[in-house]
């Protein structure tokens, strides 16, 4: 459980205002503040440095200014729902991918039920093009925002499927998960040749309107309909990237690890077709 202290530092690191009470307006606010300021990165995987799904993540959101992949944001911020008396609950995902769902505990999301009115609505800012406010479940009715159209369906008893943009993004179980269950799966992603996340470093985070993302020296910024992709010259010019787009600071611009394959990169975030962006294709 996450201190007074670490709670009223996390809401002003986003931006937030306290809640004066847990109900659907201040999870909205809470959750668009949330993905307009941390950013979905993986710098650490290449670095070499412990992911954490536990209260210590904080420490890297909250006090480093940073960001990470969903198994870090998404326990961060339900660190902070649950600090904040919201009735919150953990559930695991199957990411659809090239045609088919990964195994179980890839993606980890949460869902609000509110018990004055009965709705359950859907958190996630881990999801690279994520919503940017909650999205109600058990309606037919499109979620849109500025980040995309945002559909749910009952595929089965006890599990969800999430669209953008009419494309199947992940299937999600009812059934509550534990933060414990994903270490398989986190340590997969850490050590593994194939892991998207070794394979591509990236920085990226939603603007008013649009989303800037840097890759290595590779910048891209899209301001509303307008796109612009450039090479940065030199260290300089990257350590000050993560600076001004991300409120990040490197002594030097980190370095790709090991498994890192260029040709990953050049489209990652740069698509606007619903399709996943867990991964880089």
């Amino acid at each position: 459980m996450l201190t007074e202290q670490q709670v009223h530092d996390y809401l002003t690191r986003i931006g937030a205002a306290r809640p004066e009470r847990p109900d659907l307006a201040a999870l909205r606010h809470l959750q668009e503040r949330h993905s307009l300021t941390v950013p979905f990165e993986s710098i650490d995987y290449h670095l070499g440095r412990e992911i954490y799904m536990d209260e210590r993540i904080v420490d890297k959101v909250v006090y480093q200014r940073r960001g990470g992949g969903c198994y870090e944001i998404n326990t961060a911020f339900y660190l902070l729902l649950l600090a904040l008396d919201f009735p919150v609950t953990l559930h695991q995902c199957r990411v659809w991918i090239s045609g088919r769902f990964t195994a179980p505990h890839n993606h980890v999301l949460m869902t609000v039920r509110f018990p004055e009115d009965g709705t359950r609505w859907l958190a996630d800012v881990g999801f690279g093009k994520s919503s940017r406010y909650p999205v109600r479940l058990g309606t037919p009715e499109p979620h849109v925002d500025q980040h995309g159209r945002f559909t749910t369906g009952r595929p089965e008893d006890g599990a969800t499927d999430v669209y953008r943009n009419d494309v199947l993004q992940y299937r999600f179980y009812d059934e509550p998960a534990e933060l414990p269950d994903f270490r398989q799966n986190l340590w997969w992603y850490r050590t593994h040749p194939a892991s998207p996340f070794l394979q591509n470093m990236f920085c990226s985070l939603p603007t008013e309107d649009g989303r800037v993302t840097l890759q290595g020296d590779r910048l891209t910024v899209l301001d509303g309909g307008r796109q612009t992709v450039e090479i940065l010259a030199g260290d300089d010019a990257v350590v000050e990237a993560y600076q001004w787009f991300f409120g990040i600071s490197f002594d030097k611009p980190p370095v790709p690890g090991p498994y890192a394959d260029d040709s990953m990169r050049m489209s990652f975030f740069e698509s606007d077709d619903g399709r996943s962006d867990l991964v880089p294709r």
